[in-house]
């Protein structure tokens, strides 16, 4: 039914669609494939007539550890492919913003990088009792150009989404649902996102839809006065000095 690589299972249940990321032996961390796919994934989701709500999880003890480190070091080095992550960046940020889905995702581990900012732009978090989110893109010398800045700043203070995003400290899930980038900490978030998902697919589909239209439509804003800028400064980052040496030592010995 969708058109996605096998780092990414939809599957159906009545009018929920479950989304998995599916790289369990790599923590779902994000390689060009898993980048893609989520890129071209919402437009889908949005033309499924037959879906009312999704949930979205990771496969096996992560939500996602962001993005591979081999990945990182092909960016560095190919061009071409450095530019369509770009752009695939961009898509994925609003085909996410603008999908007419609701999305209820279940943070069953580590949310990183590229993770935390498929929780940030859900529309309900729930996370389990030991899952983090981080934005470490700094860390490794990157600008996060679909990472936490973006949306950060519509959930949290700008104070808190400055501390996070310029050390990558992690936020643990206590700590998340109190800064507003979850909504409820719980020992199954698996189940809790089902059961709020099949709710929402339960409701009139038009006040369903129309209702998250209407506050995706700040989010969607917000996003725009930013994106390009961001998108600009990351792909300048993946050129410095500072990001080669880091990924070179991140990368060393990995083959």
């Amino acid at each position: 039914m969708y058109d996605v690589p096998k780092e990414i299972e939809v599957r159906e249940d009545g009018p929920l669609r479950i989304i998995t990321l599916n790289r369990p032996e790599a923590l779902n961390a994000v390689n060009d494939s898993l980048h893609t796919g989520l890129a071209k994934l919402w437009p889908q989701l949005s033309e499924d007539r037959a879906a009312r709500a999704a949930v979205l999880t990771g496969s096996g003890k992560a939500f996602s550890a962001g993005g591979d480190f081999s990945y990182l070091k092909e960016l560095r080095d190919d061009p071409d492919l450095r530019a369509s992550t770009i752009a695939h960046g961009r898509d994925l940020v609003l085909g996410m913003a603008r999908c007419r889905v609701p999305v209820v995702t279940a943070v069953n581990g580590p949310a990183v990088g590229l993770g935390c900012s498929l929780v940030a732009l859900s529309d309900i978090v729930y996370m389990a009792e030991t899952a983090y989110l981080a934005d470490p893109h700094v860390q490794v010398g990157l600008v996060a150009a679909d990472g936490g800045p973006l949306t950060w700043p519509l959930h949290t203070s700008l104070l808190l989404a400055k501390e996070y995003a310029l050390t990558g400290a992690r936020i643990p899930a206590e700590r998340a649902v109190q800064m507003g980038l979850a909504n409820h900490v719980v020992a199954d978030p698996m189940a809790e996102a089902l059961a709020c998902a099949k709710k929402i697919a339960a409701l009139p589909r038009q006040a369903v839809e129309s209702t998250k239209r209407l506050l995706n439509l700040h989010l969607e804003r917000a996003v725009l006065a930013t994106l390009d800028f961001a998108m600009t400064a990351e792909h300048q980052s993946f050129q410095t000095d500072d990001f080669a040496a880091i990924i070179e030592k991140l990368t060393a010995g990995k083959g």
